[in-house]
């Protein structure tokens, strides 16, 4: 006669394989605490005098959202810019990121930041990723951040390889992309 496991190992048994899951789907639907640019070859935007040129290989969408995002490129921070017209001469982050994705044909309107955190569908992108949070949104398209800036200045919108914090974000991509 086999004897009766003991409570403590009972609940150890049978909840951990549910305590795995539940740690794997929170720390899925978590962005990374930190951004990293990563060089992929073939599909990383190359990036001169701040100017961005799309990869070869990119889908046409990339193209022209990598167009959208230099057009913009070194115009000045402006709380507000980039809503409500379809050209304007000073951006914030959620404008700009609107601007990008407008050119790539995956938005219609502009969007506010917080509004980011349910764009598209989650996780990140082969091409785009947007990263949204409470306040602040970027987005990443061929491996390059498109950014308005995070050390609390006001610099409008810029292509950058540099890596940022990113505590709090959730990671979201255009459909396909």
């Amino acid at each position: 006669m086999r004897e009766p496991m003991s409570q403590p190992r009972f609940f150890l048994k049978t909840l951990q394989p549910l305590c795995v899951v539940v740690l794997a789907l929170l720390l899925s639907a978590c962005a990374s605490k930190r951004y990293t640019y990563r060089y992929r070859a073939g599909y990383t935007a190359s990036l001169e005098n701040g100017i961005a040129r799309a990869p070869d290989r990119a889908p046409q969408a990339v193209h022209e959202a990598i167009a959208a995002g230099n057009r913009i490129a070194g115009l000045p921070y402006r709380r507000g810019g980039g809503h409500g017209v379809l050209e304007d001469n000073a951006y914030d982050c959620s404008g700009s990121v609107s601007c990008v994705l407008r050119g790539a044909g995956k938005l219609r309107t502009s969007m506010p930041s917080n509004a980011f955190r349910k764009y598209g569908k989650s996780g990140e992108g082969k091409w785009i990723t947007v990263w949204a949070r409470k306040g602040h949104v970027f987005v990443v398209v061929a491996g390059l951040r498109f950014d308005t800036g995070w050390d609390n200045s006001s610099e409008g919108p810029r292509w950058t390889t540099r890596s940022r914090p990113a505590r709090g974000y959730v990671l979201r991509h255009p459909s396909g992309l």
